[in-house]
């Protein structure tokens, strides 16, 4: 039996809407003249892995077009539900304020992977006016 490398409807589904918010929210403000401004999230194991995560997110945001944030929001050590990372909620109330368009993470897994509580973290950031991205995998073009 083989496992499929397709996502599962529902998960793709999200993916879906979270790549059509970030695409309508980053058209509006570069529409209005505006620079997309992202905040930085990262969970790494350790503060080296914290350091080239960041550079990594650095480096795909000014390839893109888009200013990371002075701020930047890190969680290090094993993932706490997403509810309880100090890290996360920080980077979350920063964008909703208005500091932020979106939040670029090195990945999906960085914030979660039950798709329950990630349609979740779509819909409030959403509502918010604010997108959630990642850097593209490989042979993907857009993230």
């Amino acid at each position: 039996m083989t496992t499929s490398l397709r996502p599962a409807p529902h998960a793709a589904h999200l993916e879906s809407l979270r790549r059509d918010d970030m695409l309508e929210i980053t058209a509006t403000a570069v529409g209005c003249g505006r620079t997309v401004q992202v905040a930085p999230y990262v969970l790494a194991h350790s503060s080296a892995e914290q350091r080239e995560d960041l550079e990594l997110i650095t480096a795909y945001a000014a390839e893109v077009g888009w200013q990371v944030t002075r701020s930047t929001f890190a969680d290090v050590g094993e993932p706490p539900p997403l509810a309880a990372r100090s890290g996360f909620g920080a980077a979350c109330r920063y964008a909703t304020q208005g500091y932020a368009h979106g939040i670029l993470a090195v990945a999906r897994p960085t914030l979660t992977t039950d798709d329950d509580a990630y349609a979740q973290v779509i819909e409030h950031f959403y509502v918010r006016g604010v997108f959630l991205a990642y850097l593209p995998a490989a042979g993907d073009a857009t993230a």
